[in-house]
């Protein structure tokens, strides 16, 4: 399937419209509700991650850590794929034909599957009852999927 057209249409939306021509719209509803929400969602992981590794908050319980972090990644989430989706429409063209744009992509959608597929249905019951390694390694791949994402995304700047 073609996506080119899909990325030319978006170029030409309402979104993309504003995001071109409102530069002041574009810098603050993209890119600083983006960045303020890449914070919320890399301290959410980090603080779920490192409190399985059990390296902070161990006087909290996991369970609790994880649940409280889960729900503030969910928001921050789905500010990022909105403040994202209206960032890409306004270069759209220059995203498709961008090799990072798509490594982001793909590390993204490894980080959703990762999260909702595999770390929250895991970490939902009793932490006692899981596997201390089994905990550590998921909180590990986290923490290296999330970079990933991270990583990745940084490098859309500097590559176009």
């Amino acid at each position: 399937m073609e996506l080119l057209p899909f990325f030319e249409w978006a170029e030409t939306s309402f979104l993309g419209y504003i995001g071109k021509n409102y530069g002041g719209v574009y810098a603050t509803f993209g890119q600083s509700v983006h960045l303020m929400a890449l914070a919320v969602l890399g301290g959410s992981v980090l603080i779920a991650d490192l409190r399985l590794l059990n390296i902070i908050l161990r006087d909290v319980p996991s369970e609790v850590v994880a649940d409280q972090a889960h729900k503030w990644f969910r928001i921050a989430l789905v500010v990022i794929l909105s403040s994202g989706i209206f960032m890409a429409a306004a270069v759209a063209q220059r995203m498709y034909y961008n090799d990072f744009f798509w490594a982001k992509m793909s590390a993204l959608l490894v980080g959703i599957i990762f999260v909702f597929a595999v770390k929250r249905p895991l970490l939902k019951g009793r932490h006692d009852e899981i596997n201390p390694i089994v905990i550590k390694l998921v909180a590990v791949a986290s923490i290296l999927v999330w970079f990933s994402v991270a990583a990745t995304g940084r490098w859309i700047g500097f590559s176009g």
